[in-house]
């Protein structure tokens, strides 16, 4: 994580092994505040893998808020399909 004219920018390295990166979102993730929305900032894969089975993704969100209030997560995607947060195959990184 580092900084960015008022913006926190993350990169994370993300393993999929056999999974094909097109059918997973990778996103930075912060809980509301005060009753408000989540925050859910999907994070763009760079071009290049890392190594055979290894992605870089990356993100910005305005560093109105600390950088320990996000945290990346891994969950399956499929365009026109829906999600629920409490998915169990959701991968919280922590």
């Amino acid at each position: 994580m580092a900084a960015d004219e008022g913006n926190h920018v993350f990169e994370d390295q993300v393993y999929l092994s056999d999974l094909d990166p097109n059918t997973v979102r990778v996103e930075l993730y912060a809980d509301g505040v005060n009753g408000g929305e989540p925050v859910r900032q999907e994070m763009k894969r760079e071009q290049e893998p890392v190594d055979a089975n290894g992605h870089l993704y990356s993100a910005q969100v305005p560093s109105i808020r600390p950088a320990t209030d996000y945290t990346a997560r891994v969950i399956p995607h499929c365009y026109g399909v829906a999600i629920p947060l409490e998915a169990a195959r959701i991968l919280w990184q922590r």
